[in-house]
């Protein structure tokens, strides 16, 4: 075994990832506050080859230096969309054909495991803010909600996490199950 080097990996170029095809997905940050964070869904859309990500009320936008520290570059290939009302953004992405999905624990949601989500769909995936989770008004639109099972003592992941662990699972079943 030996570890790849930079030119083994076959990178696309900013130009070859927008002409990519692209995976079925979007995000949407409801006003999360660490542009630590959104440097790094910026990063996680990029490697999953994501269509793009709304970012909406606090949630800042590029070009950032605190955003660029942890995107690494994905906050030039990704596209990106600024709305301050989260709300604006899901209404717009379900007229356009998007299923819309929040990750939020709530007394109706279905663990991430036991989620399967349907081939040719497009899907708009809803994070909310660090502290106060997705508000009450967006969820309000969403007809899903999907939570990471958790068995610890806090019942909370950093917002990147999660956003990494969701976007891998649903890719994965989409990509590699029948």
């Amino acid at each position: 075994m030996k570890k790849l080097k930079g030119v083994e990996l076959n990178r696309k170029t900013v130009d070859e990832f927008k002409s990519a095809e692209k995976t079925p997905f979007v995000i949407v940050l409801d006003s999360v506050r660490s542009l630590n964070n959104v440097g790094s869904v910026f990063r996680t859309a990029d490697a999953f080859l994501l269509e793009a990500i709304y970012l909406c009320g606090i949630t800042g936008t590029p070009p950032h230096r605190e955003i660029h520290k942890t995107a690494l570059g994905a906050e030039e290939s990704i596209d990106w969309f600024y709305h301050k009302s989260p709300i604006e953004a899901v209404k717009r992405l379900k007229s356009v054909g998007y299923e819309l999905i929040a990750i939020e624990q709530v007394d109706e949601s279905i663990s991430l495991e036991n989620y399967i989500p349907g081939k040719g769909k497009k899907y708009a995936i809803i994070f909310g803010n660090e502290v106060n989770g997705i508000s009450e008004e967006v969820l309000e639109y969403v007809p899903t909600c999907i939570e990471l099972p958790q068995y610890g003592t806090k019942h909370s992941l950093n917002i990147a996490v999660s956003v990494g662990i969701v976007v891998w699972d649903l890719f994965s079943k989409i990509k590699f199950k029948a």
